[in-house]
Protein backbone atom coordinates (compact mmCIF):
# COMPACT_ATOMS: atom_id res chain seq x y z
CA UNK A 1 0.00 0.00 0.00
CA UNK A 2 1.45 3.76 -1.21
CA UNK A 3 2.21 5.04 2.31
CA UNK A 4 1.40 8.50 1.39
CA UNK A 5 -2.12 7.19 1.23
CA UNK A 6 -2.62 5.69 4.56
CA UNK A 7 -3.36 8.83 6.75
CA UNK A 8 -6.45 9.66 4.09
CA UNK A 9 -7.60 5.83 4.46
CA UNK A 10 -7.45 6.32 8.12
CA UNK A 11 -9.45 9.71 8.20
CA UNK A 12 -11.72 7.81 5.99
CA UNK A 13 -12.30 5.13 8.15
CA UNK A 14 -12.88 7.40 11.58
CA UNK A 15 -14.68 9.43 9.42
CA UNK A 16 -17.61 7.03 8.78
CA UNK A 17 -17.23 5.54 12.09
CA UNK A 18 -18.23 9.03 13.83
CA UNK A 19 -20.90 9.16 11.23
CA UNK A 20 -22.63 5.81 11.39
CA UNK A 21 -24.84 6.32 13.73
CA UNK A 22 -26.04 9.98 13.29
CA UNK A 23 -29.36 11.37 12.13
CA UNK A 24 -29.28 12.22 8.39
CA UNK A 25 -28.63 16.54 8.02
CA UNK A 26 -31.61 16.80 6.01
CA UNK A 27 -33.81 15.16 8.41
CA UNK A 28 -32.54 16.78 12.03
CA UNK A 29 -34.60 19.67 11.84
CA UNK A 30 -37.72 16.91 12.57
CA UNK A 31 -36.20 16.34 15.88
CA UNK A 32 -35.63 20.20 16.73
CA UNK A 33 -37.08 20.59 20.34
CA UNK A 34 -40.33 22.30 20.53
CA UNK A 35 -40.53 26.25 20.03
CA UNK A 36 -37.48 25.54 17.78
CA UNK A 37 -37.21 26.36 13.90
CA UNK A 38 -34.60 25.42 11.74
CA UNK A 39 -33.09 25.29 8.44
CA UNK A 40 -29.72 22.24 7.48
CA UNK A 41 -27.76 22.36 4.80
CA UNK A 42 -24.20 20.02 4.38
CA UNK A 43 -21.14 22.41 3.43
CA UNK A 44 -17.63 20.72 2.36
CA UNK A 45 -14.98 22.33 3.90
CA UNK A 46 -14.62 26.02 3.76
CA UNK A 47 -11.65 28.47 4.50
CA UNK A 48 -12.63 28.09 8.19
CA UNK A 49 -14.01 24.72 8.82
CA UNK A 50 -11.74 22.07 7.05
CA UNK A 51 -14.28 19.15 6.98
CA UNK A 52 -17.42 18.55 6.32
CA UNK A 53 -20.18 19.81 8.47
CA UNK A 54 -23.87 19.79 8.63
CA UNK A 55 -24.77 23.56 9.30
CA UNK A 56 -27.92 24.66 11.44
CA UNK A 57 -29.36 27.66 11.78
CA UNK A 58 -31.66 28.10 13.84
CA UNK A 59 -34.27 30.53 16.15
CA UNK A 60 -36.54 30.73 18.77
CA UNK A 61 -37.92 32.33 21.55
CA UNK A 62 -39.65 35.14 19.38
CA UNK A 63 -40.95 38.23 20.85
CA UNK A 64 -41.88 42.07 21.02
CA UNK A 65 -39.86 44.01 22.94
CA UNK A 66 -41.23 46.77 25.27
CA UNK A 67 -39.60 48.97 22.64
CA UNK A 68 -42.25 47.28 20.14
CA UNK A 69 -39.37 45.71 17.99
CA UNK A 70 -39.24 42.14 17.10
CA UNK A 71 -36.81 40.33 19.16
CA UNK A 72 -35.76 36.41 18.79
CA UNK A 73 -32.63 34.06 19.88
CA UNK A 74 -30.68 33.40 16.45
CA UNK A 75 -28.32 30.70 16.57
CA UNK A 76 -25.81 28.76 13.93
CA UNK A 77 -24.90 25.29 15.08
CA UNK A 78 -22.20 23.26 12.74
CA UNK A 79 -22.60 20.13 13.00
CA UNK A 80 -18.32 18.09 11.69
CA UNK A 81 -18.52 15.31 10.29
CA UNK A 82 -14.76 14.14 12.64
CA UNK A 83 -17.11 14.69 15.63
CA UNK A 84 -14.78 13.86 18.94
CA UNK A 85 -17.70 14.21 21.32
CA UNK A 86 -17.04 17.32 22.22
CA UNK A 87 -19.19 20.78 22.78
CA UNK A 88 -18.21 24.65 22.48
CA UNK A 89 -20.62 27.42 23.20
CA UNK A 90 -18.83 30.21 20.86
CA UNK A 91 -19.54 33.37 23.17
CA UNK A 92 -20.85 36.84 21.84
CA UNK A 93 -17.96 39.21 20.93
CA UNK A 94 -18.87 43.29 20.77
CA UNK A 95 -22.24 44.02 21.09
CA UNK A 96 -23.27 40.93 19.47
CA UNK A 97 -26.41 41.28 17.13
CA UNK A 98 -25.13 38.78 14.33
CA UNK A 99 -24.85 35.48 14.42
CA UNK A 100 -21.24 34.69 13.74
CA UNK A 101 -19.65 31.68 11.94
CA UNK A 102 -19.63 29.15 14.70
CA UNK A 103 -15.87 27.39 14.39
CA UNK A 104 -14.59 28.20 17.96
CA UNK A 105 -11.64 30.52 17.51
CA UNK A 106 -10.21 33.47 19.73
CA UNK A 107 -7.27 35.40 18.47
CA UNK A 108 -3.59 33.36 18.56
CA UNK A 109 -5.23 30.12 17.01
CA UNK A 110 -4.71 28.97 13.14
CA UNK A 111 -7.45 27.82 11.73
CA UNK A 112 -6.21 24.61 12.11
CA UNK A 113 -6.43 24.95 15.46
CA UNK A 114 -10.30 26.21 15.41
CA UNK A 115 -12.56 24.26 17.65
CA UNK A 116 -14.67 22.94 14.87
CA UNK A 117 -11.40 21.47 13.03
CA UNK A 118 -10.79 19.55 16.44
CA UNK A 119 -13.79 17.71 16.41
CA UNK A 120 -15.84 19.92 18.38
CA UNK A 121 -19.68 20.96 17.82
CA UNK A 122 -19.43 24.74 18.09
CA UNK A 123 -22.84 27.30 19.20
CA UNK A 124 -23.18 30.79 18.30
CA UNK A 125 -25.67 32.90 18.44
CA UNK A 126 -26.85 36.41 18.01
CA UNK A 127 -27.18 36.95 22.07
CA UNK A 128 -31.24 37.59 21.45
CA UNK A 129 -30.94 40.28 19.21
CA UNK A 130 -30.25 41.62 15.90
CA UNK A 131 -28.21 44.68 15.25
CA UNK A 132 -30.21 47.25 12.99
CA UNK A 133 -29.08 48.80 9.57
CA UNK A 134 -26.36 51.89 10.04
CA UNK A 135 -28.27 53.86 7.00
CA UNK A 136 -31.55 53.37 9.36
CA UNK A 137 -30.44 53.65 13.07
CA UNK A 138 -27.17 55.99 12.57
CA UNK A 139 -23.81 54.79 14.24
CA UNK A 140 -25.88 53.64 17.59
CA UNK A 141 -27.56 50.81 15.38
CA UNK A 142 -25.78 48.01 17.56
CA UNK A 143 -26.54 49.10 21.01
CA UNK A 144 -30.44 50.11 20.55
CA UNK A 145 -31.79 46.70 21.61
CA UNK A 146 -31.05 47.92 25.56
CA UNK A 147 -34.18 50.00 25.06
CA UNK A 148 -35.24 46.92 26.00
CA UNK A 149 -34.97 44.98 29.44
CA UNK A 150 -34.93 41.81 28.74
CA UNK A 151 -32.77 41.91 25.50
CA UNK A 152 -29.95 43.72 28.09
CA UNK A 153 -30.20 40.84 30.21
CA UNK A 154 -30.24 38.06 27.21
CA UNK A 155 -26.92 40.12 25.82
CA UNK A 156 -25.50 40.06 28.98
CA UNK A 157 -26.14 36.24 30.08
CA UNK A 158 -29.65 34.80 29.56
CA UNK A 159 -29.18 33.76 26.01
CA UNK A 160 -26.31 31.19 26.99
CA UNK A 161 -28.80 29.41 29.57
CA UNK A 162 -31.43 29.54 26.78
CA UNK A 163 -29.70 27.85 24.06
CA UNK A 164 -27.07 25.63 26.22
CA UNK A 165 -30.25 23.11 26.50
CA UNK A 166 -31.46 23.43 22.55
CA UNK A 167 -27.34 22.83 21.57
CA UNK A 168 -27.00 19.59 23.62
CA UNK A 169 -30.24 18.26 22.39
CA UNK A 170 -29.16 18.62 18.79
CA UNK A 171 -25.87 17.87 19.32
CA UNK A 172 -27.23 14.33 20.80
CA UNK A 173 -29.80 14.19 18.35
CA UNK A 174 -27.79 14.51 15.29
CA UNK A 175 -24.63 12.30 16.55
CA UNK A 176 -26.67 9.89 18.62
CA UNK A 177 -24.33 9.84 21.37
CA UNK A 178 -23.84 11.74 24.09
CA UNK A 179 -21.58 14.74 24.83
CA UNK A 180 -18.42 13.75 26.88
CA UNK A 181 -17.13 16.92 27.31
CA UNK A 182 -18.59 20.79 26.94
CA UNK A 183 -16.25 24.24 26.75
CA UNK A 184 -17.50 27.78 26.31
CA UNK A 185 -15.01 30.14 24.31
CA UNK A 186 -15.02 34.03 23.97
CA UNK A 187 -13.11 37.08 23.29
CA UNK A 188 -13.68 40.24 24.95
CA UNK A 189 -17.33 40.81 26.18
CA UNK A 190 -17.19 37.13 25.02
CA UNK A 191 -14.25 36.62 27.33
CA UNK A 192 -16.49 38.67 29.89
CA UNK A 193 -19.05 35.89 29.23
CA UNK A 194 -16.88 32.68 29.90
CA UNK A 195 -16.30 34.12 33.50
CA UNK A 196 -19.87 35.21 34.04
CA UNK A 197 -20.59 31.05 33.28
CA UNK A 198 -18.27 30.23 35.70
CA UNK A 199 -20.48 32.11 38.43
CA UNK A 200 -23.76 31.52 37.01
CA UNK A 201 -23.54 28.24 35.35
CA UNK A 202 -20.96 26.29 37.43
CA UNK A 203 -22.31 23.25 35.69
CA UNK A 204 -22.22 23.48 32.15
CA UNK A 205 -18.72 23.96 31.20
CA UNK A 206 -16.11 21.53 31.98
CA UNK A 207 -13.55 24.09 30.53
CA UNK A 208 -13.91 27.36 29.67
CA UNK A 209 -11.65 29.73 27.30
CA UNK A 210 -11.09 33.59 28.23
CA UNK A 211 -9.73 36.18 25.92
CA UNK A 212 -8.99 39.36 26.93
CA UNK A 213 -12.31 39.17 29.14
CA UNK A 214 -14.13 42.41 29.84
CA UNK A 215 -14.46 41.89 33.29
CA UNK A 216 -16.39 45.16 33.87
CA UNK A 217 -18.02 46.45 30.79
CA UNK A 218 -19.62 49.66 32.20
CA UNK A 219 -16.70 50.32 34.31
CA UNK A 220 -14.56 50.15 31.20
CA UNK A 221 -16.31 52.54 29.26
CA UNK A 222 -16.14 55.35 31.42
CA UNK A 223 -11.81 55.15 30.03
CA UNK A 224 -13.44 56.11 26.70
CA UNK A 225 -14.80 59.44 27.94
CA UNK A 226 -11.95 60.15 30.16
CA UNK A 227 -9.71 59.62 26.81
CA UNK A 228 -12.04 62.00 24.90
CA UNK A 229 -11.47 64.84 27.40
CA UNK A 230 -8.20 64.31 27.83
CA UNK A 231 -7.48 64.31 23.85
CA UNK A 232 -9.63 67.17 23.42
CA UNK A 233 -7.70 69.10 25.99
CA UNK A 234 -4.86 69.05 23.67
CA UNK A 235 -6.54 71.47 21.06
CA UNK A 236 -4.67 71.66 17.53
CA UNK A 237 -1.65 69.66 18.72
CA UNK A 238 -2.96 65.98 18.54
CA UNK A 239 -1.36 63.00 19.20
CA UNK A 240 -0.08 61.19 16.19
CA UNK A 241 1.06 58.35 15.03
CA UNK A 242 4.64 59.39 15.31
CA UNK A 243 4.23 60.69 18.98
CA UNK A 244 2.55 56.86 20.06
CA UNK A 245 5.17 55.37 18.57
CA UNK A 246 8.32 57.80 19.84
CA UNK A 247 6.21 57.07 23.38
CA UNK A 248 6.23 53.14 22.74
CA UNK A 249 9.99 53.27 21.80
CA UNK A 250 10.49 54.90 25.07
CA UNK A 251 8.91 52.55 27.03
CA UNK A 252 10.71 49.69 25.21
CA UNK A 253 14.15 51.44 25.55
CA UNK A 254 13.77 51.56 29.13
CA UNK A 255 12.32 48.24 29.83
CA UNK A 256 13.05 45.52 26.80
CA UNK A 257 16.46 44.10 28.76
CA UNK A 258 14.66 44.06 32.60
CA UNK A 259 13.92 39.95 31.42
CA UNK A 260 17.37 39.44 30.58
CA UNK A 261 17.37 39.87 26.84
CA UNK A 262 16.56 43.28 24.41
CA UNK A 263 14.28 41.39 21.70
CA UNK A 264 11.39 43.90 21.43
CA UNK A 265 9.23 41.68 24.16
CA UNK A 266 8.68 42.78 27.57
CA UNK A 267 8.27 40.17 29.65
CA UNK A 268 8.80 41.73 32.76
CA UNK A 269 5.66 43.80 32.63
CA UNK A 270 5.49 44.58 36.38
CA UNK A 271 9.01 46.03 36.90
CA UNK A 272 8.64 47.98 33.60
CA UNK A 273 5.70 49.87 35.43
CA UNK A 274 7.84 50.58 38.35
CA UNK A 275 11.31 51.16 35.78
CA UNK A 276 9.66 53.52 33.20
CA UNK A 277 9.44 57.03 33.20
CA UNK A 278 7.74 58.53 30.56
CA UNK A 279 8.93 62.24 32.06
CA UNK A 280 12.38 61.14 29.79
CA UNK A 281 10.50 61.66 26.57
CA UNK A 282 9.93 65.19 27.21
CA UNK A 283 11.74 67.94 24.73
CA UNK A 284 13.79 70.22 26.19
CA UNK A 285 14.61 72.48 23.55
CA UNK A 286 13.58 73.52 20.10
CA UNK A 287 16.15 70.95 18.40
CA UNK A 288 15.08 67.68 20.47
CA UNK A 289 13.87 65.36 18.01
CA UNK A 290 13.08 62.39 19.04
CA UNK A 291 10.64 63.78 21.74
CA UNK A 292 7.36 64.65 22.77
CA UNK A 293 6.10 67.98 23.84
CA UNK A 294 5.16 67.84 27.67
CA UNK A 295 1.65 68.60 27.29
CA UNK A 296 1.30 65.29 25.08
CA UNK A 297 3.28 63.00 27.77
CA UNK A 298 1.16 64.25 30.32
CA UNK A 299 -1.44 62.91 28.38
CA UNK A 300 -0.50 59.96 27.82
CA UNK A 301 0.02 59.37 30.92
CA UNK A 302 -3.14 60.64 32.36
CA UNK A 303 -5.09 58.14 30.08
CA UNK A 304 -3.13 55.39 31.48
CA UNK A 305 -3.77 56.41 34.86
CA UNK A 306 -7.41 56.11 34.09
CA UNK A 307 -11.24 57.09 35.11
CA UNK A 308 -11.38 58.66 38.27
CA UNK A 309 -13.67 61.31 40.17
CA UNK A 310 -12.77 64.97 41.66
CA UNK A 311 -12.42 63.23 44.94
CA UNK A 312 -9.42 61.32 42.94
CA UNK A 313 -11.53 57.79 43.55
CA UNK A 314 -10.69 55.65 40.68
CA UNK A 315 -13.39 54.39 38.40
CA UNK A 316 -11.84 51.63 36.35
CA UNK A 317 -8.53 50.62 36.57
CA UNK A 318 -5.20 51.61 35.34
CA UNK A 319 -3.47 50.71 32.17
CA UNK A 320 -0.09 48.79 31.71
CA UNK A 321 3.21 50.71 29.67
CA UNK A 322 3.86 48.72 26.86
CA UNK A 323 5.35 48.44 23.05
CA UNK A 324 1.31 48.32 22.07
CA UNK A 325 0.98 51.84 22.31
CA UNK A 326 2.17 52.57 19.21
CA UNK A 327 0.45 49.71 17.25
CA UNK A 328 -2.66 50.65 15.18
CA UNK A 329 -5.00 48.82 16.64
CA UNK A 330 -3.86 51.32 19.94
CA UNK A 331 -4.49 54.20 17.85
CA UNK A 332 -7.50 52.91 16.39
CA UNK A 333 -9.47 52.55 19.59
CA UNK A 334 -8.08 55.42 21.70
CA UNK A 335 -6.80 58.76 19.13
CA UNK A 336 -7.59 58.47 15.42
CA UNK A 337 -9.59 55.83 13.28
CA UNK A 338 -9.58 55.52 8.79
CA UNK A 339 -13.31 54.99 8.70
CA UNK A 340 -14.77 57.67 7.33
CA UNK A 341 -18.43 57.25 8.29
CA UNK A 342 -17.05 57.63 11.90
CA UNK A 343 -15.26 61.29 10.57
CA UNK A 344 -11.90 58.81 11.36
CA UNK A 345 -13.05 59.91 14.99
CA UNK A 346 -11.17 56.57 17.13
CA UNK A 347 -13.51 53.60 17.93
CA UNK A 348 -13.71 54.40 21.56
CA UNK A 349 -15.75 58.21 20.75
CA UNK A 350 -18.05 56.08 18.62
CA UNK A 351 -18.81 52.59 19.32
CA UNK A 352 -17.74 53.20 23.01
CA UNK A 353 -19.60 56.89 23.59
CA UNK A 354 -22.95 54.57 22.01
CA UNK A 355 -22.43 51.63 24.29
CA UNK A 356 -22.02 53.76 27.05
CA UNK A 357 -25.24 55.87 26.61
CA UNK A 358 -27.47 52.99 25.83
CA UNK A 359 -26.28 49.26 27.16
CA UNK A 360 -24.58 50.77 30.09
CA UNK A 361 -26.37 53.50 31.49
CA UNK A 362 -29.92 53.26 33.19
CA UNK A 363 -32.44 54.20 32.11
CA UNK A 364 -30.67 54.08 28.67
CA UNK A 365 -29.29 57.66 27.23
CA UNK A 366 -30.51 59.23 23.77
CA UNK A 367 -27.21 61.47 22.71
CA UNK A 368 -27.91 61.07 18.72
CA UNK A 369 -26.57 58.92 16.23
CA UNK A 370 -23.96 60.64 14.66
CA UNK A 371 -20.07 60.56 14.96
CA UNK A 372 -20.13 64.40 16.35
CA UNK A 373 -23.21 64.39 19.11
CA UNK A 374 -21.46 60.85 20.22
CA UNK A 375 -18.27 62.36 20.86
CA UNK A 376 -19.50 65.53 22.19
CA UNK A 377 -21.57 63.15 24.91
CA UNK A 378 -18.44 62.05 26.15
CA UNK A 379 -16.94 65.37 26.32
CA UNK A 380 -19.51 66.76 28.11
CA UNK A 381 -19.80 63.46 30.52
CA UNK A 382 -19.84 64.14 34.23
CA UNK A 383 -17.67 61.49 36.50
CA UNK A 384 -18.98 62.75 39.42
CA UNK A 385 -22.82 62.83 38.60
CA UNK A 386 -22.94 60.39 34.86
CA UNK A 387 -20.76 58.14 36.39
CA UNK A 388 -23.60 57.30 38.71
CA UNK A 389 -25.76 55.48 36.00
CA UNK A 390 -23.73 52.91 35.53
CA UNK A 391 -24.94 51.44 38.96
CA UNK A 392 -28.53 52.84 38.76
CA UNK A 393 -31.72 50.85 38.16
CA UNK A 394 -35.15 51.59 37.61
CA UNK A 395 -38.62 50.21 37.50
CA UNK A 396 -38.60 49.22 34.31
CA UNK A 397 -34.91 48.27 34.55
CA UNK A 398 -34.48 46.39 37.82
CA UNK A 399 -30.98 45.76 37.09
CA UNK A 400 -28.57 47.90 37.07
CA UNK A 401 -25.69 47.54 33.58
CA UNK A 402 -23.08 46.63 36.40
CA UNK A 403 -25.02 44.27 38.12
CA UNK A 404 -26.31 42.42 34.62
CA UNK A 405 -22.55 42.09 33.24
CA UNK A 406 -20.31 41.78 36.12
CA UNK A 407 -19.73 38.19 37.16
CA UNK A 408 -21.26 37.58 40.84
CA UNK A 409 -19.16 38.45 43.36
CA UNK A 410 -16.26 39.83 40.88
CA UNK A 411 -14.86 41.91 43.72
CA UNK A 412 -14.54 38.82 45.77
CA UNK A 413 -14.30 35.87 43.35
CA UNK A 414 -14.41 31.90 44.80
CA UNK A 415 -15.79 29.78 42.02
CA UNK A 416 -16.09 27.04 44.68
CA UNK A 417 -18.93 25.46 42.64
CA UNK A 418 -17.27 25.38 39.17
CA UNK A 419 -14.01 24.08 41.09
CA UNK A 420 -16.40 21.33 42.52
CA UNK A 421 -17.62 20.58 39.13
CA UNK A 422 -14.17 19.24 38.11
CA UNK A 423 -14.04 22.91 35.94
CA UNK A 424 -10.97 24.17 34.35
CA UNK A 425 -10.08 27.82 33.42
CA UNK A 426 -8.00 29.27 30.87
CA UNK A 427 -7.58 33.23 30.34
CA UNK A 428 -4.86 35.09 28.55
CA UNK A 429 -4.88 39.26 28.14
CA UNK A 430 -2.86 41.16 25.94
CA UNK A 431 -0.54 43.43 27.78
CA UNK A 432 -1.40 46.27 25.35
CA UNK A 433 -5.24 45.88 25.28
CA UNK A 434 -6.67 49.58 24.83
CA UNK A 435 -9.95 48.50 25.39
CA UNK A 436 -9.86 46.24 28.32
CA UNK A 437 -7.25 46.37 31.02
CA UNK A 438 -5.17 43.01 31.60
CA UNK A 439 -4.97 44.93 34.85
CA UNK A 440 -8.88 44.37 35.98
CA UNK A 441 -8.57 40.57 34.87
CA UNK A 442 -4.29 40.53 37.20
CA UNK A 443 -6.63 41.76 40.55
CA UNK A 444 -9.61 39.71 39.51
CA UNK A 445 -6.98 36.77 39.18
CA UNK A 446 -5.25 37.77 42.70
CA UNK A 447 -8.47 38.00 44.39
CA UNK A 448 -9.25 34.67 43.44
CA UNK A 449 -6.05 33.21 44.44
CA UNK A 450 -6.35 34.82 48.06
CA UNK A 451 -9.95 33.95 48.00
CA UNK A 452 -8.77 29.89 47.40
CA UNK A 453 -5.63 30.27 49.70
CA UNK A 454 -3.00 30.20 47.16
CA UNK A 455 -4.74 27.34 45.43
CA UNK A 456 -6.49 29.03 42.40
CA UNK A 457 -4.36 27.75 39.58
CA UNK A 458 -5.39 24.02 40.42
CA UNK A 459 -8.40 25.51 38.12
CA UNK A 460 -7.68 28.69 36.91
CA UNK A 461 -4.37 29.92 34.72
CA UNK A 462 -3.65 33.16 33.41
CA UNK A 463 -1.45 34.22 30.66
CA UNK A 464 -0.54 37.81 29.88
CA UNK A 465 1.09 38.32 26.31
CA UNK A 466 3.15 41.12 25.91
CA UNK A 467 2.77 43.85 23.13
CA UNK A 468 -0.41 41.99 22.44
CA UNK A 469 -3.63 45.18 21.94
CA UNK A 470 -7.31 43.94 21.26
CA UNK A 471 -7.10 41.51 19.10
CA UNK A 472 -4.26 40.77 16.68
CA UNK A 473 -1.43 43.10 15.77
CA UNK A 474 1.12 44.73 17.80
CA UNK A 475 4.80 43.95 18.35
CA UNK A 476 3.83 40.95 19.55
CA UNK A 477 4.16 37.03 19.71
CA UNK A 478 0.26 36.26 18.75
CA UNK A 479 0.62 33.15 17.57
CA UNK A 480 -0.07 30.75 20.49
CA UNK A 481 -2.51 27.99 21.02
CA UNK A 482 -4.60 28.20 24.63
CA UNK A 483 -6.85 25.51 23.06
CA UNK A 484 -5.12 22.39 23.00
CA UNK A 485 -3.70 22.92 26.60
CA UNK A 486 -7.16 23.50 28.05
CA UNK A 487 -8.18 20.42 26.39
CA UNK A 488 -5.63 18.59 28.05
CA UNK A 489 -6.13 20.35 31.12
CA UNK A 490 -9.75 18.80 31.11
CA UNK A 491 -9.53 15.62 29.03
CA UNK A 492 -6.05 14.46 30.84
CA UNK A 493 -5.57 16.38 33.63
CA UNK A 494 -2.32 17.78 32.25
CA UNK A 495 -1.83 20.92 33.98
CA UNK A 496 -0.83 23.45 31.43
CA UNK A 497 2.68 24.94 32.02
CA UNK A 498 4.34 27.13 29.21
CA UNK A 499 2.66 27.87 26.38
CA UNK A 500 4.50 28.20 23.19
CA UNK A 501 4.09 31.47 21.31
CA UNK A 502 5.72 32.44 17.70
CA UNK A 503 4.74 35.72 15.39
CA UNK A 504 1.89 35.90 13.35
CA UNK A 505 3.85 35.97 9.49
CA UNK A 506 1.05 38.26 8.54
CA UNK A 507 1.39 40.79 11.39
CA UNK A 508 3.12 43.66 9.57
CA UNK A 509 4.05 45.64 12.86
CA UNK A 510 6.03 42.63 13.99
CA UNK A 511 10.08 43.73 13.66
CA UNK A 512 12.46 41.69 11.87
CA UNK A 513 14.25 40.00 14.93
CA UNK A 514 10.94 38.75 16.32
CA UNK A 515 10.72 36.82 13.30
CA UNK A 516 12.56 33.77 14.33
CA UNK A 517 11.92 33.85 18.10
CA UNK A 518 10.19 31.26 20.68
CA UNK A 519 8.94 32.07 23.96
CA UNK A 520 7.24 30.47 26.38
CA UNK A 521 4.06 32.56 27.96
CA UNK A 522 3.83 31.44 31.52
CA UNK A 523 0.99 30.79 34.27
CA UNK A 524 0.76 34.44 36.35
CA UNK A 525 2.63 35.50 38.31
CA UNK A 526 5.56 33.60 36.66
CA UNK A 527 6.90 35.60 33.05
CA UNK A 528 9.79 34.34 30.63
CA UNK A 529 12.78 35.28 32.10
CA UNK A 530 16.22 34.34 29.68
CA UNK A 531 18.64 32.07 31.79
CA UNK A 532 21.19 31.05 28.90
CA UNK A 533 21.54 29.35 25.58
CA UNK A 534 20.03 30.46 22.00
CA UNK A 535 18.36 33.75 22.65
CA UNK A 536 15.43 32.73 19.50
CA UNK A 537 15.01 29.12 21.11
CA UNK A 538 12.11 29.02 23.92
CA UNK A 539 14.04 26.74 25.88
CA UNK A 540 16.79 29.28 27.04
CA UNK A 541 14.18 30.74 29.23
CA UNK A 542 12.66 29.82 32.37
CA UNK A 543 9.14 31.01 33.65
CA UNK A 544 10.11 32.96 36.77
CA UNK A 545 8.69 35.78 39.50
CA UNK A 546 10.09 38.82 37.52
CA UNK A 547 11.85 40.94 40.07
Amino acid sequence: MNALLLPFLLLSLLLASSLSHATACSDLAATAPQGIQLATQRYLADGQSLTSYCLVRGKTDQRVGTDGKIYQLKFELRLPDYWQGRFAYQFNSGNGGSVKPAVGKVTGLLPQQYAVNRGFAVLSSNGGHDAEPVSVAGLTSSVLFARDPQARRDYSYDAVRKLYPVARALIQNYYRAPIRYSYGIGEGNGGRMAIVAASRFPHMFDGLLAAAPGLHLPQSALQYAWDAQILHSLEMNKLTKRDLALFAKSVLDQCDGLDGINDDLIFAADACQRTFQASQLVCHSDFDRYCLASEKVAAITRMQQGPSNRQGMSLYTDWVYDTGIGSVNWQRWKVQSAVSVWQDKPASSVLGAAALANLYMTPPVDVGATAASLENFLLGFDFDQDALNIYASSRRYPESALDLMEPPNVASPRLSAFQKNGGKMLVFHGNSDPVFSVNATIDWYQKLTVNQQGLADSFVRLYRVPGLPHGDGGMSLGRFDTLLPLMQWVEKNQVPERIMATAGIHNPEVTNRMMALQRPLCPYPRTAIYRQGDVRLASSFACLEAP
